[in-house]
């Protein structure tokens, strides 16, 4: 809980405290009026002060509005525990409401993660850390090891492994060379870079990636809030029927003081608190219920939308498949796979890329540093070494065709690692990104929830991207996509949807933030996915699988099955009070404990929606 809803929950338990304890206070008249003022103005002086004010700005017929003169006219009559308690149930429904929807909601600005602070330019001999901003096209910049790349540019000496994954969603780091382009946001792990300068930090790829999140979360579409859309229409109509009541009867009969009281109960009898605390406890059960399965939902808002989802587009690296590299393949040529992978990992020994990591472990033993020799890392191509007396070479396509090995290639996807032993080709290693076990499942539950296409979008591969899709059965898949790239597809696949319909974006990176946004609603990944990706989401999958997603659909319509049970099952009865009000039949008591009855009814239907079965 927030510091303002842990204030209003304390202030509701005062209150309530107050409200019980008058009852056994032996008062009459004015003091019992100004004793049950007290409960009253504790719990809900900022219901009267939001009306006020909004009357004054011009906005009369809210549900703050009805909330004060109903109340008031309640104690107008006499009726002061009534008023309190009308109060105290639509100030419940308000914190449960503030609770669902504010829950987990930090600030969109953590996105300045990928920010980069700084960037190293020499000056009179000495590396210099100034503001990006600062920095001019043209001007040289130096990029040390572990540091992000603050500008985009062109690199002028030295070669490095870059992992773009945050901006690109690409499976592995590149290597860059002299001659080749660099974009900020990216991570330098291995090598020195010196970069020139070829776009100011306004113009720059992470500066347009903050952009992107910033305008796209300003045009997201956002469910508007019932009880207020409600209240637009039913407040004025309550209101005018109240007037109507207090000064159309009297015409005919004179009975001033009788007619007066009759519209001020039918006004008590308007103030629909089972409307106020059906409708948002409905939706946190929901939000409970999702919860028990791993699924965080942001707002009652966002299940409306999720139960609408015609479109689901994905991200792949992490959220399909994932994000962990490992040896999927093992091709020998004239010596065993053992040996193959023996040989791989002794000459990966030293390096520090992920391909050579992911051999490594895959090798699983103590590697006898003894047994090798004269290691030379060929950047962007791979190492050769000597191990027992032996060359070995192993790397890339690049690295056998310069040592004018014939090589085979590979029917897997992933990333192709060659082994050459004395000039002799001796096979290859595949590594690859595995897709999660739940992945193709998440694709059938959904299409079998009604939705009516599946889409993914990537920074990788164009081979990689279309494999995963025809493993999982997609519909569509897109490749080779910058962040802009995947706004923009997104885009597109927005104006295809029916008018009713909505697209749901499920991602886990930095990089997928703005579609996060921009998507009628965000989906991320919680447990691996980026803390940027997290924000920006609306519903987080706390356990990174992609089945939850047909689980939170389920659960969001279910939801939206009881609200609207509620809604109907207490608007209907609010409208016969109503009647039985209006010509006398029904006095204030009744019409109270009526209303109790239905609020009671309504809480118990929507705590319906907290029993979901959790996935296993």
């Amino acid at each position: 809980m927030t510091r303002k809803q842990k204030k209003m929950l304390l202030r509701i338990l005062f209150s309530l405290v107050l409200w019980v304890c008058t009852f056994f206070l032996p008062l009459e008249g004015t003091w019992r009026l100004l004793a049950f003022l007290v409960p009253y103005l504790v719990i809900g002086w900022d219901i009267l002060w939001k009306a006020i004010r909004n009357i004054l700005h011009g906005q009369v017929f809210d549900e703050n509005f009805l909330m004060a003169i109903a109340t008031v006219g309640a104690f107008c009559i006499g009726e002061y525990p009534e008023a309190v308690a009308v109060m105290l149930f639509y100030q419940v429904g308000e914190l449960f409401q503030s609770y669902a929807v504010g829950r987990s909601r930090r600030s969109i600005a953590a996105l300045m993660d990928i920010r980069p602070d700084y960037a190293n330019i020499e000056r009179d001999g000495k590396l210099v850390q100034v503001d990006p901003e600062q920095i001019a096209v043209g001007e040289q910049i130096v990029v040390k090891a572990g540091e992000k790349v603050p500008l985009d540019g062109v690199v002028l000496d030295g070669s490095s492994f870059i992992d773009t994954a945050a901006l690109t969603g690409e499976s592995l780091p590149r290597s860059v060379e002299p001659g080749d382009d660099v974009v900020s946001g990216c991570i330098n792990q291995t090598g020195l870079l010196h970069i020139q300068v070829t776009k100011p930090f306004g113009e720059s790829t992470v500066s347009k990636i903050l952009d992107l999140v910033e305008n796209a979360g300003s045009n997201k579409a956002r469910a508007e809030n019932f009880i207020t859309k409600f209240a637009k229409y039913y407040t004025p109509c309550v209101v005018i029927g109240a007037l109507l009541l207090a000064l159309i009867p009297p015409l005919f009969d004179m009975q001033w003081s009788r007619w007066i009281g009759q519209a001020l109960i039918f006004l008590v009898i308007s103030c629909p608190c089972a409307l106020v605390i059906s409708v948002p406890l409905s939706f946190f059960g929901g939000i409970g219920g999702a919860s028990k399965c791993g699924i965080l939902v942001k707002g009652g808002n966002y299940m409306e939308v999720l139960a609408k989802t015609e479109v689901v587009v994905f991200d792949k690296t992490g959220t399909l498949t994932k994000g962990v590299f490992n040896v999927t393949v093992i091709h020998p040529d004239k010596i065993s796979q053992s040996q193959l992978l023996e040989l791989a990992a002794i000459a990966e020994s030293y390096s520090e890329h992920p391909v050579a990591r992911s051999i490594r472990e895959a090798y699983g033993q103590e590697i006898d540093m003894s047994r090798l020799s004269d290691v030379h890392e060929l950047s962007g191509r791979g190492v050769c070494a000597v191990i027992d007396g032996r060359k070995i070479c192993v790397g890339n396509d690049k690295l056998m065709e310069e040592n004018g090995v014939t090589w085979h290639p590979c029917h897997h996807v992933g990333t192709t690692v060659h082994v050459e032993i004395d000039g002799t080709y001796a096979g290859h290693i595949v590594i690859s990104d595995e897709i999660k076990e739940d992945a193709a499942q998440a694709v059938r539950e959904l299409k079998k929830q009604g939705v009516q296409k599946t889409v993914m979008l990537t920074g990788d591969a164009q081979a990689v991207g279309e494999s995963v899709g025809k493993q999982l059965g997609l519909d569509e898949v897109y490749t080779q996509l910058l962040p802009a790239g995947k706004v923009e597809r997104v885009e597109v696949l927005l104006q295809q949807k029916s008018a009713k319909g909505k697209l749901a974006f499920v991602g886990d990176g930095i990089n997928d933030a703005p579609v996060l946004s921009r998507a009628d609603v965000g989906i991320a990944m919680g447990a691996m996915g980026s803390d940027a990706a997290i924000e920006a989401a609306d519903i987080v999958l706390m356990d990174d699988r992609p089945s939850q997603i047909a689980k939170a659909v389920q659960i969001s319509r279910k939801t939206l099955r009881i609200v609207r049970q509620n809604i109907i099952f207490a608007l209907t009865v609010k409208a016969v009070f109503l009647v039985l009000g209006a010509i006398g039949l029904a006095n204030m008591w009744e019409a109270v404990i009526a209303d109790v009855g239905v609020s009671v009814l309504a809480i118990i239907n929507a705590m319906r929606a907290l029993k979901v079965q959790k996935i296993k």
